[in-house]
C-alpha cells in the first residue's frame, strides 16, 4: 500500500504520532478545530523536514532510526590557505588531507600552477586554524603516470609508524589512484598505481580518491574509492588488500547506489579516511548533482562487512555558501578530504572552488 507523508512521519517518529494523527495520543488533537490542527501539522512537518535534511534516512526502508547526525558548529569565514606568489601555487591551493603529528595539525594539499600541473604542498598549525606553509612542496610529478598533470587530491592516514597517502596521478590523459608512504610526512616513497584506469570490474574509466579504513576487517584492509562507469558518472567502489600495497575490487558493482535528482546524482566520491566504531564505518563523501555543485555528506557501512550500506544522508551537511567556495577555478565546490578529532568534535578540511582551503568544526552524533 502506498504511504502518504503522514504515515512516513508517524513510522519514523512514533512518539509524535499524536500530533500528526489526532486521537492517537494522550493530547488527542480531535479536540482541536480543523484550522488549528492544520497549523500544527504544517509546523510539525517543517521541523521534521529540517531534521531529515541534516540527518538522513536509513538505507533499510524498514528501519525507523537514523544512526548518524552531523552538525556544523563553526566554519572559517575566509580561507585558511590561499594561492601564493609562488609559481607552483599560483592557480590554486586546495583539497587538503589532514593528520595530527607532534602536537600539530599537518595539511597535505594540492597546489596547482598556471599550466594546470599539481604538486603536494605542506602546511602545519598549532591551533588547527592558522597555518604556516612550507616553501617547497613535498611531492612533485616524476613518474610517467604523473607527467604534466601532476599529483592530486591526497588522503593520508597513519598505520603503525608509517603514513600512507593515496593520491591521483594524472598525465593529462589518464587519472589513476596511486599510493606513497612516508615516515615523516616530508619524504615520500611512491608505491605505484593501486587501481589502474580502464581495468576494473565495473569502473571502466578513471580511478581516484582512495579512503582507507584504518584497521583490518576480517583479516583484510579495505578502501573506498571513486571509479567512473561507462555512463560517465562517478561512483563509489570498494577494494581490498592483504598488505596495503596490492589492491583488487571487492565488489562487482558500486557500493553506493545512484539516486536520480539528488545532491549526489552525478558524483559520489570518498572523502577522508573513515571512522570505525561499534555503530559502523562512517565515511564522509563528496557528492555532486547534475549541475556539478559539490557538497559533503555521509554514509554508514557495516563494521563487519564494508560492502553493506546501513544508511546515508538524504541531504549534505556542508554546502558552498561563501564567495570563495562559489567562485574560483571550479565554481560551487566544497570538497572534503581531511578530518581530525578534537575531543568530542572534529575538524574537517576541504577545498573551496578548487582554489582555496577551508575548515569547519563539526559534531558527530551516533544514535
Amino acid at each position: 500500500m502506498k504511504k502518504g507523508i503522514g504515515d512516513i512521519f508517524t513510522q519514523r517518529f512514533p512518539d509524535w504520532a499524536h500530533v500528526w494523527k489526532p486521537g492517537l495520543g494522550p493530547r488527542g488533537g480531535h479536540r482541536l478545530k480543523a484550522a488549528a490542527r492544520n497549523t500544527i501539522r504544517l509546523a510539525f512537518v517543517s521541523c521534521l523536514l529540517f531534521r531529515l535534511a541534516i540527518t538522513g534516512f536509513a538505507a533499510d526502508s524498514a528501519s525507523t532510526n537514523v544512526p548518524v547526525e552531523i552538525r556544523v558548529d563553526w566554519s572559517s569565514p575566509t580561507p585558511v590557505i590561499s594561492p601564493s606568489g609562488s609559481p607552483a601555487a599560483s592557480a590554486g591551493t586546495f583539497n587538503p588531507a589532514a593528520v595530527g603529528a607532534a602536537g600539530k595539525t599537518v595539511l597535505l594539499y594540492r597546489e596547482q600552477d598556471a599550466a594546470g600541473t599539481s604538486r603536494i604542498g605542506y602546511a602545519s598549525s598549532k591551533d588547527a586554524i592558522h597555518f604556516s606553509v612550507r616553501s617547497q612542496p613535498v611531492m612533485v610529478p616524476k613518474a610517467d603516470y604523473e607527467k604534466d598533470g601532476g599529483v592530486e587530491d591526497p588522503r593520508v592516514l597513519k598505520i603503525g609508524s608509517t603514513y600512507y597517502m593515496t593520491y591521483t596521478g594524472y598525465n593529462k590523459r589518464d587519472a589513476q589512484l596511486c599510493l606513497a608512504t612516508s615516515k615523516d610526512l616530508i619524504h615520500w616513497e611512491r608505491k605505484g598505481i593501486l587501481l589502474p584506469a580502464y581495468k576494473g570490474t565495473w569502473n571502466t574509466k578513471w580511478t581516484k580518491s582512495g579512503a582507507i579504513i584504518p584497521q583490518k576487517i576480517n583479516g583484510k584492509w579495505w578502501m573506498y574509492y571513486l571509479g567512473t562507469k561507462a555512463d560517465n558518472r562517478d561512483y563509489m567502489g570498494l577494494a581490498s588488500s592483504d598488505d596495503l600495497l596490492h589492491w583488487t575490487d571487492a565488489t562487482d558493482q558500486p557500493v553506493l547506489p545512484r539516486r536520480e535528482g539528488t545532491f549526489d546524482s552525478r558524483v559520489m566520491e570518498p572523502g577522508p579516511p573513515p571512522i570505525i566504531n561499534d555503530k559502523g564505518i562512517l565515511l564522509l563523501y563528496n557528492g555532486a548533482d547534475d549541475n556539478l555543485v559539490y557538497t559533503t555528506a555521509w554514509a554508514l557501512f557495516d563494521k563487519n562487512d564494508p560492502r553493506r550500506l546501513i544508511a546515508r544522508s538524504d541531504q549534505p551537511f556542508l554546502r558552498p555558501t561563501t564567495e570563495w567556495q562559489r567562485t574560483g577555478q571550479v565554481p560551487n565546490v566544497v570538497f572534503t578530504e581531511g578530518m581530525i578529532q578534537n575531543g568530542k568534535q572534529w575538524w574537517i578540511y576541504y577545498g573551496g572552488a578548487d582554489k582555496f582551503v577551508g575548515v569547519s568544526r563539526i559534531t558527530i552524533s551516533f544514535h
